[in-house]
């Protein structure tokens, strides 16, 4: 899985329109202060479904509201569902830190606090930072 979202950060994307977004007409300026992650979270086996309800609204918010939010897309592995990886991409270090306080994300942590067993973040280079996903 890990491999799979690696191969991911090659490339950005956003739910928004581009008029909506920070985008100049210089791409490499648009990327080089991107803010990349990988969220590898170990969620309690039983509350599985639970943590996918609250993570989708989280993500959903994150991406209709926050221009700074490139894309934030979660998977989970196939053979341990409670096993879930989000690929983080912000515009820039401020666009991170204004996602995290948030009413949208405070509310995704404090209602999944006790459902996380492990959280594990990985700051990562796009490989590719000016391409997108179609």
């Amino acid at each position: 899985m890990i491999g799979a979202l690696l191969g991911l950060l090659s490339v950005s994307a956003s739910a928004q329109a581009p008029s909506q977004r920070n985008v100049s007409d210089d791409p490499a300026k648009d990327t080089a202060a991107l803010v990349v992650r990988l969220s590898q979270i170990t969620v309690d086996s039983l509350r599985t479904d639970e943590y996918k309800a609250l993570l989708r609204e989280e993500i959903e918010a994150s991406m209709q509201l926050e221009p700074g939010v490139r894309t934030l897309y979660a998977v989970s592995d196939k053979k341990r569902p409670h096993e879930v990886t989000i690929l983080e991409i912000y515009a820039d270090e401020a666009a991170y830190r204004n996602h995290l306080a948030t009413p949208h994300f405070q509310k995704y942590k404090r209602e999944t606090l006790d459902m996380v067993r492990s959280l594990r973040l990985l700051d990562v280079d796009a490989l590719i930072p000016e391409l997108k996903i179609k």
